[in-house]
């Protein structure tokens, strides 16, 4: 870093950043973590060794708020920042969703930045290291987006299409911390996706809290699967992958896209959340058994071999038993590749929270435990039936004892397991005979 660019700096500054939660905020750390390094400042691995600590916080349920405070705690424990060496900073959902509250629980924290200001993280960090810059010697007007000049970029990379959401799900506390949804540009997206490529990632991974609504809110409104089938021209050898489609969002176009481009994954991950259309609709949502098998069936019409995941949420207000088992039995004759179980949260602020019938925290246990272990039963046997097949698969990374990892297309990140390799290079695409499976994981042998 030079004196020039910032003045008083003569080595470069150093912040660590600590990400709780989902893919948003992993790629809203990104951004963050680009802004600083354009800004001059060093990206610090180990928290106990930077100037500055960010904890990136998730607020979607109460067992996400409880991670990100004890993350903070942990942060705030550090030698650096207990002795004052170091500066900490809570950024994400927590200050969007507790604000002025957060501060007074949370005195050890320096600055809060909200979502909606984390595009102002160069001026907070400056501010509390004690920073003094040329006029104009980072342009703050205009965000830069994807990664800065000198960053290795991943081999697989979110792109966050949107933010916000306009649901309103009687249990989701998100348009409360994220605000209404509101598309980003082409423009934006097709630069970062862009800048990503360019710096060496293979895979993007389009990511917002509903991105079937991508482009509706324009003056002129585009589509998703406009989207995806453009971003699929332009980058033939990139893949592209989807995720958090709801029902609504998989239109004929999306599947057509999907279908006619072998660079996007096909895969669709669809929130059904439950089954039973009286639930659905205190959920403030639509569905059932008939319309999400319609679906499936639309969907592997067209793309025999996608892959389909959902989530669903056992023990939400008023779930009687017989409905509960009508979710069990969805989940053991379904035409689905991966169902996520959740737990109903119930979440302050939500209209959830004041809804009649709740049930028992023991109880909500027991019911997302026992419809976990089905769905992993009926998964696992889908996954299974993958041996013998020769899938691409890009490879992520290696384990600590060395051991290649990667992922096929019928796997998202974090969420599907993942492939083990031998006889590749990390960024590479290689065909891969699948071997062996052991639940999600999967296990096989480079081909030639």
């Amino acid at each position: 870093m030079s004196s020039t660019a910032i003045d008083g700096m003569r080595a470069p500054r150093s912040v660590s950043f600590i990400t709780m939660g989902c893919a948003k905020n992993e790629a809203d750390t990104a951004h963050m973590r680009s802004d600083l390094i354009r800004a001059g400042y060093r990206i610090a691995d180990d928290p106990a060794q930077a100037d500055a600590v960010v904890v990136n916080t998730c607020s979607f349920i109460q067992a996400a708020t409880e991670e990100s405070i004890e993350a903070i705690l942990d942060a705030a424990g550090l030698d650096n920042v207990a002795s004052g060496r170091a500066r900490l900073v809570v950024s994400g959902c927590m200050p969007a969703r507790y604000g002025d509250e957060l501060e007074a629980e949370v005195p050890e924290a320096a600055a809060f930045v909200p979502c909606a200001k984390e595009d102002q993280i160069v001026e907070v960090i400056d501010r509390l290291l004690g920073v003094e810059r040329s006029l104009g010697a980072i342009p703050t007007a205009v965000r830069l987006h994807g990664p800065a000049a000198s960053e290795q970029a991943p081999p697989s990379a979110y792109v966050k299409i949107s933010d916000g959401c306009n649901r309103f799900c009687s249990f989701c506390s998100i348009p409360y911390i994220r605000g209404r949804y509101r598309s980003f540009p082409y423009e934006r997206i097709r630069d970062e996706v862009s800048a990503l490529v360019a710096a060496g990632t293979r895979e993007v991974v389009l990511i917002a809290q509903d991105t079937g609504r991508w482009g509706d809110d324009f003056d002129e409104p585009l589509t998703l699967g406009w989207l995806v089938a453009t971003l699929a021209d332009e980058f033939p050898r990139t893949w592209l992958r989807v995720m958090y489609i709801q029902p609504e969002g998989v239109t004929d176009e999306l599947i057509e896209a999907v279908a006619a481009h072998d660079n996007v994954c096909s895969y669709f991950d669809v929130p059904f959340q439950h089954v039973s259309p009286r639930l659905l609709k205190l959920m403030r949502r639509t569905g059932s058994v008939a319309a999400f098998d319609a679906l499936c069936a639309r969907i592997r019409a067209r793309i025999p071999d996608a892959t389909l995941r959902t989530t669903l949420i056992a023990g939400f207000p008023g779930e009687t038993d017989d409905e509960f088992e009508q979710l069990c039995a969805y989940v053991e004759n379904c035409d689905l590749d991966y169902v996520g179980v959740f737990a109903y949260s119930r979440e302050e602020g939500t209209r959830a929270f004041d809804l009649p019938d709740q049930v028992d925290d023991d109880e909500k246990d027991e019911r997302s435990r026992r419809l976990r272990e089905l769905a992993d039963a009926v998964c696992a046997a889908r996954v299974a039936q993958r041996v013998g097949r020769v899938l691409p698969v890009l490879v992520c990374g290696t384990e600590e004892d060395g051991q290649l990892v990667g992922r096929a297309m019928c796997q998202a990140p974090d969420v599907d397991g993942v492939t083990y390799v031998e006889g590749a290079q990390v960024g590479e695409v290689v065909a891969v005979r699948i071997d062996d499976t052991l639940l999600y994981e999967m296990e096989g042998t480079v081909v030639p």
